[in-house]
């Protein structure tokens, strides 16, 4: 018997990582789609036509196939290797065909439409009316109302855009891993104790002295610090080059192919274009909507950049360089001047950041919002590096919670939540398994910018939309809720991580154990906003240019139609898109952010309006608001439109202002 599809007698549940070989996972997916095909045949041509002998059933289907794929593209995108890449290849066009055949099965969209048109006399509750109304409306925009060769042309497209995303991202990584830079001795002048550090473990494992890696967690630093601007310019060109080297990894070309398909998966299922497809059921609905947010974010920011562009030229050329300034000057500069108007120095910052730390200070805010109690548990997890907890809340079990911090080659770049295993009701109350991964570099100890501090804070926003979930489907649980509303319980536990008690109580220095001193604090907190203009510069333009690529006829030329957006923007030479198109993963490494890159920037307008719901009540652990954004926010899923949930927990709608005072550019012109 394959271990994948045994009955794990493990504690919680967990997968049996120590037991899995990388050759089991082929005949699982095998056998688990046997399984699950034979249970929607059934469903599909059985006399059941209820919603519990159709949605019910469909709902607890895939149940072997779900825990397979669980594991197995966990392991896919944190710990890979040629084995799994290729199996990744493999199934991309096997899991596309099969999710097609249920979209395209006639008999059974037959079933869901016949409930639909029944739904008032069937006795539902709003949770199964909305299941109901969400499966119909993935089957409708699956393509369940084509028939003949338009039905076949869209399982063909679907099919071939699984490829190309699975190609893209295994391209970027491969370039990721293979591009490195050697530092002579003399290269680390200049640079603060962490970043040498890490430059030579990333060099030990490569069996050679310091060097650069393109791993955010060392570039970004050496970037800052570095005063070799010749090396800063190697290092930034090869950074922003991901996918653009030419030759078998480079992604231009499946980009191009990915948007054409894309436009036409839009038109056989009669929308104008990509963009007025995807959109549709988010909370923005149109691109209009959309390009009207990013503009009105766009003039201030832009603004704001232009005049720390002037500030940061004069340095250059104080320095003695002619200028103009470029994008690998930006952040070199951008330090010297934060340390000069906020005697700020992230080298005296980090070693009050200690993993750890700050891992504590992420506990303790989840305990006194939600009451939630971690107590930490034994591998065996499917890398050493990974730590796991069982989270409790007055003694009974809520989760697991696993987490993945430190890069390393067989991880994708980023910092990303999934779930092993997701919350719901139905069939026994099954409680998630969620990870975080991110990509920090590795130190003894870990020590974390303040940047890095914010992304383990953002992907545990996450984390606690999936264990908080309390839904009976899992059609609806967690975070399957609209793309541009999924950021929001992320982005706002960021939020708590600038209040100044959580920082007095968690900011030790990891030698000393002493507190981070008041000054340092007051003077990291007000420069909470600066060089914004910067980060919201390379954001929107990003959200911009993926939001033109879906917009209108696909672009034949990514990059040409990428250089005319910016321009057209009046994008600042010294700032370069935050992720270009041959790098783009959230956009082409699969659907889930095409077209909604912006969501970030939908959601933070949110998020700032959510945390002033607690700043009003003069507590940020406000108990009754906390429960509030635990009812209608993070244990809800997507049992209601997002909106609807919104104003249940808030009141109204936000208008942009939060957003620009929060990143300090409600006064910018």
């Amino acid at each position: 018997m394959n271990v994948l599809l045994e009955k794990w007698d493990t504690p919680f549940g967990l997968p049996p990582f120590a037991a899995i070989r990388d050759e089991d996972f082929a005949p699982a997916f095998d056998e688990a789609l046997v399984r699950a095909r034979a249970a929607i045949a059934a469903i599909a041509e059985g006399e059941a036509a209820d919603f519990a002998g159709v949605i019910e059933a469909l709902e607890l289907a895939e149940g072997d196939l779900d825990r397979v794929a669980g594991v197995f593209y966990n392991l896919a995108g944190a710990d890979s290797n040629e084995a799994r890449e290729a199996l990744q290849r493999d199934l991309a066009p096997k899991m596309s065909a099969f999710s097609s055949e249920i979209t395209n099965n006639k008999a059974l969209w037959a079933k869901i439409e016949t409930l639909w048109q029944g739904r008032d006399g069937l006795g539902l509750t709003a949770e199964q009316l909305r299941v109901l109304d969400l499966y119909r409306r993935m089957f409708l925009r699956s393509g369940a109302g084509l028939e003949g060769e338009a039905a076949d042309r869209l399982t063909a497209v679907k099919a071939r855009l699984a490829v190309l995303g699975t190609r893209f991202s295994q391209n970027l990584l491969a370039d990721e891993r293979s591009w490195f830079m050697e530092l002579a001795e003399a290269d680390l002048e200049g640079l603060p104790g962490f970043v040498t550090e890490t430059a030579r473990a990333a060099g030990a494992e490569r069996g050679l002295g310091p060097v650069v890696t393109l791993n955010r967690s060392l570039i970004v630093p050496f970037l800052q610090f570095s005063p070799r601007r010749a090396l800063r310019q190697r290092a930034y060109e090869a950074w922003v080059a991901r996918g653009a080297n030419g030759g078998e990894t480079d992604t231009r070309g499946i980009a191009a192919e990915i948007l054409a398909l894309r436009a036409e998966r839009a038109a056989l299922l009669g929308y104008a274009d990509f963009a007025s497809f995807k959109l549709e059921p988010e909370m923005a609905k149109t691109p209009v909507a959309v390009r009207d947010l990013l503009l009105r974010v766009w003039t201030p920011a832009r603004a704001k950049a232009g005049a720390d562009a002037a500030v940061l030229e004069a340095m250059l050329r104080a320095d003695g360089i002619a200028g103009p300034l470029e994008p690998w000057d930006w952040r070199y500069y951008s330090e010297k001047r934060r340390k000069a108007e906020h005697d700020l120095d992230e080298a005296a910052l980090k070693p009050y950041l200690s993993l750890d730390a700050m891992l504590g200070a992420m506990f303790d805010c989840a305990n006194r919002l939600f009451g939630l109690e971690f107590r930490g548990i034994d591998g065996p997890f499917y890398h050493p590096d990974v730590r796991g907890w069982e989270v409790t809340r007055k003694g009974e079990h809520v989760a697991v919670f696993l987490g993945d911090y430190f890069a390393r080659g067989s991880k994708r770049s980023g910092a990303w939540c999934s779930a092993m295993r997701s919350q719901r009701k139905l069939g026994g109350d099954q409680r998630p398994i969620v990870v975080n991964v991110c990509n920090f570099a590795k130190g003894d100890p870990c020590l974390l910018s303040y940047d890095d501090a914010r992304t383990l804070f953002h992907e545990f926003g996450h984390a606690l939309h999936q264990m908080l979930s309390d839904v009976t489907y899992g059609f609806i649980s967690g975070t399957s809720v609209a793309r541009d509303f999924v950021e929001l319980p992320s982005q706002l536990y960021e939020h708590w991580l600038e209040v100044p008690s959580v920082l007095e109580a968690h900011a030790k220095h990891y030698r000393t154990g002493e507190p981070m001193p008041a000054d340092l604090l007051k003077r990291l907190l007000d420069a909470g906003t600066y060089d914004q203009g910067f980060a919201t510069v390379e954001f929107v333009a990003s959200a911009m240019v993926d939001l033109e690529f879906h917009t209108g006829t696909p672009p034949a030329d990514p990059m040409q139609k990428q250089a005319e957006v910016l321009e057209a923007m009046g994008m600042p030479r010294a700032i370069r898109m935050r992720h270009a198109t041959p790098h783009f993963a959230h956009v082409f490494s699969g659907d889930g952010y095409s077209a909604g890159y912006y969501s970030y920037m939908w959601s933070e307008v949110m998020d700032a309006d959510a945390f002033a719901a607690f700043e009003e009540t003069g507590d940020p652990f406000d108990p009754e608001t906390a429960a509030r954004l635990e009812r209608f926010i993070l244990s809800a899923g997507g049992s209601e439109e997002a909106e609807a949930l919104y104003l249940k927990f808030r009141g109204r709608m936000p208008g942009v202002e939060a957003l620009l005072k929060g990143r300090g550019l409600l006064d910018a012109a």
